[in-house]
């Protein structure tokens, strides 16, 4: 049996909280009809999620990590640094366990982009933006212009089953065997994780989802069932300039749109 923790509490909205439609056109634009990053390693770490419900705090550094892998790079990110954000961003007590309850996205988030999240030599501070699950299309490219999307979703207790070596399925779908588990979604709990890359748009192709230090495929129509809430975060000090990536006018816009939370909520 392999430790994997869940802690993505349920979905909440937060007054003048960021929104990707900020970019205008952005999540508008066509979506890549594939997106392959086979040659590339986002190099996942499990930043104690086995541990603790800490699945916020590890996307996020795993986001950071997956931004930097994209420009031929790595940042290094400690399991102390992960929980140490964890702690921060929910109210976690190091040691006591009855405070750790996970966190809610939208304020791990605010606390990232408030107070920045600590790496080994830097200090990384985010935008974000939130989308519309619901926009398939949107999520495509959040996924090819800002490295990966922030999730949050529903498993259910069949996505939870493993083999006798302890992995789970290979592929994560909603067609599941009887002897899985309930295969409600939620039944298992909530969790964060990020979409990294896609090999179509049918709902049968591959996703692939960046959790617990590795690379999980999981179906389009899996990801329709399961979904609850997605994010868009721009790493500015690490985001490489593409084709896909936010225009400086898109990037603008976010920023303006971030500051006005910020002094909303202060």
């Amino acid at each position: 049996m392999t430790n994997r923790k869940l802690g993505c509490r349920p979905a909440e909205t937060r007054v003048g909280q960021p929104m990707l439609s900020a970019m205008r056109g952005f999540c508008a634009r066509k979506a890549p009809p594939r997106l392959i990053r086979d040659h590339i390693d986002p190099a996942p770490l499990m930043l104690g999620n086995d541990v603790l419900g800490d699945c916020t705090s590890a996307g996020l550094g795993n986001h950071a990590r997956a931004t930097a892998a994209l420009a031929g790079y790595q940042v290094d990110v400690t399991t102390a640094q992960a929980e140490a954000f964890y702690s921060l961003s929910t109210g976690y007590v190091p040691g006591d366990p009855r405070t750790d309850n996970g966190g809610v996205e939208v304020d791990v988030l605010t606390t990232a982009m408030r107070d920045g999240y600590a790496v080994t030599n830097q200090t990384l501070f985010p935008l974000w933006g939130s989308a519309d699950p619901d926009d398939l299309n949107g999520v495509r490219n959040i996924m090819a212009g800002l490295s990966a999307a922030y999730l949050g979703v529903q498993l259910s207790e069949s996505d939870m089953w493993e083999d006798e070596n302890g992995d789970l399925s290979p592929v994560w779908d909603t067609d599941t065997p009887a002897g899985h588990g309930d295969p409600t979604p939620g039944s298992a709990g909530g969790h964060c994780l990020l979409a990294w890359d896609y090999t179509g748009t049918d709902d049968t192709d591959l996703v692939t989802f960046l959790t617990w230090g590795g690379k999980q495929k999981g179906t389009w129509r899996w990801f329709k069932s399961r979904r609850m809430e997605v994010h868009g975060l721009a790493w500015l000090q690490l985001l490489s300039a593409s084709g896909l990536a936010p225009t400086n006018q898109e990037r603008e816009a976010l920023l303006a749109a971030n500051s006005a939370y910020l002094r909303g909520a202060a």
